[in-house]
């Protein structure tokens, strides 16, 4: 058996960090069992799907690096679910029925008050033929529900343990709209078991909606797979996300300078029992992954340590992962210059501040009272080759020379030579600056 995953979304918007996460953990359980990681896009409501979103969500996936074996689009199976529809009316399972939207919501009301479960009571299987026609010639048009069968539905849930639903407490759900068109149930049913879908990880709010799919699934003759069902993420104080998603976009994300392991590591890690880390390698990643590690508890979303995992990332990252993204933001950069400048940079962007100034001009930072030392600082500077010893070798004399010592000491050449207060050690950055511009930013 070979493990087939899928991530499902809606083309209806762009995808969030919480989307992000069910996408990545079933891209790492496939990558784990050597399996297929599918896209599947669920945009058989024409009215909200556009393609436009359809694009995006392909293209972010990409840019994470989670590379779907293939891209499946609903709206090019409609004869499929067709097909399963009559399947479960031949065999009496889907049915008609025609009450209007506040006639339901009486119904639910009355059995509330009467103090019972706001279920469908079942009344348009004691419709008649003449009935049901009475109603299409009023101009009613009907939809579908799937007779759920009764008793207990349970599975083993990779996460959460047993998992019983009592069917009876359940409405029988609609599957065809009054229009015509398919909710969200049957064609993922359908195409679960088309696809060949061994696994289903998602969130926890799709566990009683499991309970339905599995007896739709075995109505229809197939054989349920297994399920996993993660926890929401929430915002650091326990509050929902959902007013927070628009800035929480995968788009968005990239555009704030994050790197995709940045966001595959923290979506891999929080909510578990792993600690929260940052990780270059996603192989490593995927190779360790069980579901079993993630928690039932809610996943507390915090932007902050997102963004600290990312500065970690950097500050780890090889030269050779570094090298193409320095490009790709046109920065050309030795080893030399990453691995002197990464421990001091929270975004791959930043690195073009510390290019500019090994390679460019910039304003040197020189007080008044310093240009005498700095003078000094000057005429002392050694001739070329330089090393990382350079700066020790030169500093120590200077100290020597003018009495200086500890800030007062390497403050003000920090400031005459990078224009900054802080950044990376001066031993690694002096040799990449140059004798030529050292001396000019000295003398000011």
């Amino acid at each position: 058996m070979t493990v087939t995953v899928r991530f499902a979304p809606s083309p209806t918007g762009r995808i969030h960090i919480g989307n992000a996460r069910t996408a990545v953990l079933n891209w790492l359980y496939a990558r784990k069992h050597d399996g297929r990681f599918l896209l599947r896009l669920d945009d058989t409501d024409a009215a909200r799907s556009k393609e436009e979103y359809a694009r995006a969500i392909i293209d972010d996936l990409r840019w994470l690096g989670l590379e779907p074996a293939a891209i499946e689009r609903q709206s090019a199976r409609l004869a499929r679910y067709e097909a399963a529809a009559e399947q479960l009316k031949s065999a009496g399972l889907l049915y008609p029925c025609f009450e209007t939207e506040q006639e339901l919501t009486l119904k639910r009301k009355a059995r509330l008050m009467a103090g019972r479960p706001p279920v469908y009571d079942r009344a348009a299987l004691k419709l008649t033929e003449e009935a049901r026609a009475a109603l299409e010639r009023a101009g009613r048009k009907p939809h579908w529900r799937f007779k759920l069968p009764e008793g207990v539905t349970g599975w083993r849930d990779m996460v959460r343990g047993d998992v019983e639903i009592d069917l009876a407490s359940l409405s029988d759900p609609v599957l065809i709209r009054q229009d015509g068109g398919f909710l969200y149930t049957l064609p993922s049913v359908v195409d679960d078991m088309d696809m060949g879908i061994t696994h289903v990880i998602r969130g926890e709010d799709h566990v009683v909606n499991t309970a339905v799919q599995i007896a739709l699934t075995r109505a229809l003759g197939g054989e349920p797979p297994r399920y996993a069902h993660h926890s929401l993420l929430v915002g650091k104080d326990g509050s929902g996300l959902s007013k927070r998603l628009g800035s929480l976009g995968i788009g968005d994300l990239r555009e704030k300078g994050l790197e995709p392991e940045t966001i595959v590591s923290y979506c891999a890690t929080i909510g578990s029992s792993l600690p929260v880390a940052a990780h270059a390698d996603m192989e490593g990643l995927a190779e360790g992954f069980d579901p079993a590690q993630l928690s039932r508890a809610p996943a507390r979303f915090d932007e902050a340590e997102l963004e600290l995992l990312n500065a970690r990332l950097l500050h780890d990252m090889p030269y050779d992962m570094a090298r193409p993204r320095l490009a790709a933001l046109g920065i050309a950069a030795d080893k030399d210059f990453w691995e002197a400048i990464r421990g001091n940079i929270a975004r791959m962007t930043e690195a073009a501040d510390w290019r500019d100034v090994v390679k460019g001009e910039i304003a040197p930072v020189i007080a008044g009272e310093d240009r005498e030392f700095l003078a000094r600082a000057a005429e002392l500077l050694p001739p070329e080759p330089w090393g990382e010893e350079t700066w020790k070798g030169w500093t120590g004399a200077l100290k020597e020379a003018t009495g200086r010592k500890g800030k007062s000491l390497f403050m003000p050449l920090r400031l005459a030579l990078t224009g900054k207060p802080h950044g990376p050690e001066m031993s690694k950055l002096l040799p990449l600056i140059g004798r030529e511009k050292a001396l000019a930013r000295l003398r000011g």
